[in-house]
């Protein structure tokens, strides 16, 4: 079995910007051509729509890695071997493991890498040495490109601000910003709540934090620029950023590495000592104003998680709230003893959080129960006996098509015997009546074979290749350290699964929380 696995280079990137074509239609159409030719069945195709430096950033290729390590590929084609991989030697080293223990081939359209053969493995790791080595090269020249325009006052960053429209006039060779007024009025709003406050009815003022601002936005329906609700985050967000006094800031959120218990980890700190400059666009807030907001916030005390990019909820993507259907995401609790909780992002949402930990281990106990009730779902059939049913199936679909055929010709034969004057109008209308009830009937029965044959197919599937997935992730979940592996694995057999509690816990009920879990697996057809 062979898969094929699409991504785009930057060079891909800017011939589609000179209009040169759909990228990844064409490199999917010559890759098919190459396995047509090599007599290769192709049932997968991936197609990696983000652009990521790195394995963790790239889910598709997560997914491809996870069957190859699996043993479900005999081949991967690709355009070239360096769209496996351009990551650091870390990622390089993934691949080529993969590759070489599961023994799954690389195919491209010059060259065949077979894992097995000492040449081709060297051949291979050289392929992705160079690929980092261009990399490398190709982005240090575009960050001092970068960096030139951003010293110049032209606007780098990919989206606008909120109260901002990116655009780009005629005859300038970057971006600028464009004040949208019916967004800067709410930003002047914020930050008049946040510095001075709301006018009470005794003539004070009460000054507002971000999430009483928060609530009050909502309160009043003004969408965020995403069109839902506010958050406090967001809230903050606009409060801290320079843009809005005509400044513009570089490296303010510069991705720092480290390593802890082996394991390579990425965190964003906010620098606030990053270089600022003045930008081609008029401000929105006066600079007073600003720097007062930045002396309440900096004045406020703070409490430091310590959290960093590396993904630490296993369920990632795939919870959802059953009250308003957003995706759920991973916090800290606010008690004394703080730990991870799975929680509604929607402030007006009724939907009560829960331990991250205990959704996680319910999610497993309910795939367990769900695996085995849905395998008492199949009846019980020797695949014998599916085989000779199959071919007594077929042998009928063939017989019924035949007769579909003749029937078919019978009914154009009518119009000529009517045009002959063999049959009169009458004679016309009864035969013609006859063969179509006679061809309807024949259709009710071809497709009813048609859907038998399709179940047994189903099940043949199921118990070949679902069932067995499902069980060998099951059982070696809770082996696995790797929370982005963990999260792969889930993906691979679950859809999404809605999530829903009515009831808050009593103290040192925490570890029983009550809640109630949807499943939503990536099943075959069920009988």
């Amino acid at each position: 079995m062979t898969a094929i696995y699409l991504r785009k280079s930057r060079a891909d990137r800017e011939a589609e910007a000179r209009g040169e074509g759909e990228t990844l239609a064409r490199h999917e159409s010559i890759l098919t051509e190459l396995a047509n030719h090599m007599g290769l069945v192709v049932e997968a195709v991936y197609k990696e729509l983000v652009s990521g430096e790195t394995i963790a950033a790239r889910p598709k290729m997560q997914k491809l890695l996870l069957e190859v390590m699996q043993g479900k590929w005999e081949s991967v084609m690709v355009m070239e071997v360096e769209r496996l991989a351009r990551g650091d030697t870390k990622d390089q080293g993934t691949v080529a493991e993969a590759f070489k223990f599961s023994g799954t081939k690389i195919i491209t359209p010059t060259k065949t890498y077979d894992p097995n053969n000492e040449f081709d493995e060297e051949y291979f790791e050289f392929s992705l040495f160079m690929s980092r080595r261009e990399y490398k090269t190709i982005n240090r020249r575009i960050q001092t490109g970068r960096i030139a325009a951003f010293k110049d006052g032209w606007y780098i960053a990919g989206t606008a601000p909120y109260g901002y429209e990116k655009v780009k006039r005629k005859g300038d060779k970057g971006y600028t910003l464009q004040i949208r007024e019916e967004e800067a009025r709410i930003v002047r709003m914020i930050f008049q709540m946040y510095t001075h406050g709301e006018r009470l009815p005794d003539g004070t003022h009460s000054r507002m934090g971000s999430y009483q601002i928060r609530d009050r936005l909502n309160a009043l329906h003004i969408p965020s620029r995403t069109g839902g609700f506010w958050s406090a985050s967001s809230i903050m967000d606009i409060i801290q950023n320079p843009t809005y006094t005509g400044y513009q800031r570089w490296s303010w959120r510069k991705v720092q590495k480290s390593i802890v218990d082996g394991q390579i980890l990425e965190s964003r700190p906010k620098n606030e000592d990053c270089p600022k400059v003045r930008g081609r666009f008029e401000p929105i807030i006066p600079e007073a104003v600003y720097n007062r907001a930045q002396e309440i916030r900096k004045n406020k005390p703070t409490v430091h998680t310590g959290t960093s990019n590396a993904l630490q909820n296993p369920l990632s993507g795939l919870v959802y709230c059953g009250m308003c259907h957003r995706l759920m995401s991973r916090q800290l609790s606010n008690t004394k003893t703080s730990y991870a909780i799975l929680r509604c992002p929607n402030s007006q949402c009724k939907n009560v959080s829960a331990p991250l930990e205990l959704i996680e281990r319910k999610v497993m106990e309910g795939l367990g129960e769900w695996l085995s009730g849905y395998e008492l779902q199949w009846p019980d059939t020797p695949e014998e006996e599916d085989g000779e049913a199959m071919s007594l199936l077929k042998n009928g679909v063939n017989n019924l098509t035949r007769e579909r055929e003749r029937v078919q010709k019978q009914l154009a034969n009518t119009f000529d015997l009517l045009e002959q004057g063999i049959y009169d109008v009458h004679t016309f209308r009864e035969r013609r009546k006859v063969l179509e009830e006679k061809s309807n009937s024949l259709e009710t029965e071809l497709a009813c074979l048609k859907g038998e044959i399709e179940l047994i197919e189903a099940r043949k599937k199921a118990r070949q290749d679902f069932v067995p997935s499902v069980r060998k992730i099951v059982e070696a979940y809770w082996s696995v350290d790797n929370i982005e592996l963990r999260n792969a694995m889930l993906k691979e057999i679950l859809d999404h699964v809605d999530y829903c509690k009515t009831e808050r816990n009593r103290k040192g009920q925490r570890d029983s929380a009550k809640f109630t879990l949807h499943f939503y697996p990536k099943i075959p057809e069920k009988p």
